[in-house]
């Protein structure tokens, strides 16, 4: 089981935790619940979560029927669909088997491409879950017979130099002036807002919106020659956010 770790956020009341004592079958069902809830984005129809859940929508009207007795932050009706209260905090619950696995190749995956600057993040991370979860849970986790292998390219150490300082910018929503070289060596300054990065087999690409061409740019981490900073910061506009150039795809 895996144990929430303790939090700032608004905790869950005393009534709600006491949820533990109900009869095993019923608490994995609505941690299950919980945790579908605390991903969705939108109301989520009882259809749907009974559907995930593999039980019957009246099943779901019960349980969101229990939890919300309990003073969980749930909003919704049946017909209308569910979702939590936006401010409340929910600690993931537990992971099963798969999520285990999940979290560790992928932290292995950013383990074994070090350069980026993400390696002893993940690192941390690793040891910050594995402590979560007990001394026997951690130990089990450490040990999943998972590895991620990736061999060393050309351009890994090019663009290794921009990682750190880009996902800052990226964060900070900072405007920076952009020195680049083309596939045909073409090289150009520009000034970009720098929105965010893709890792693909072979390459690293920042995707950005480029005021001179007034639209989006992928540029490859490997071709940058230069990167500055300025003063300046950009405010998230539609048709001009990540998400955006990610649904025009």
């Amino acid at each position: 089981m895996f144990k929430p770790p303790a939090s700032s956020g608004t905790p869950l009341t005393p009534s709600v935790r006491g949820v533990l004592h109900v009869g095993s079958m019923k608490t994995l069902r609505l941690f299950a619940l919980l945790d579908q809830l605390r991903l969705a984005h939108r109301p989520v129809s009882a259809e749907v979560l009974a559907q995930r859940l593999g039980v019957s929508p009246r099943t779901i009207y019960r349980d969101v029927a229990s939890l919300q007795a309990m003073r969980a932050p749930i909003r919704g009706e049946s017909g209308l669909g569910y979702q939590l209260e936006k401010g409340y905090f929910l600690p993931p619950l537990q992971f099963d088997p798969d999520e285990m696995e999940a979290v560790m190749l992928g932290l292995r995956l950013v383990m074994a491409r070090d350069g980026e600057g993400l390696h002893d993040a993940a690192e941390r991370v690793s040891g910050k879950v594995a402590a979560a979860m007990g001394k026997d849970g951690g130990e089990r986790f450490r040990a999943l017979p998972l590895l991620a292998v990736t061999r060393q390219r050309a351009g890994d150490d090019l663009a290794a130099r921009w990682g750190s300082l880009l996902r800052t910018v990226i964060r900070e929503q900072r405007i920076v002036e952009l020195a680049y070289s083309d596939l045909e060596d073409r090289e150009s300054l520009r000034r970009i807002h720098p929105l965010g990065l893709t890792l693909f087999v072979e390459v690293w690409l920042l995707t950005a919106w480029c005021e001179a061409r007034e639209d989006f740019r992928n540029f490859r981490l490997d071709r940058i020659s230069g990167l500055k900073e300025t003063d300046e910061n950009f405010r998230p506009q539609n048709g001009r956010r990540f998400k955006d150039y990610l649904a025009q795809l």
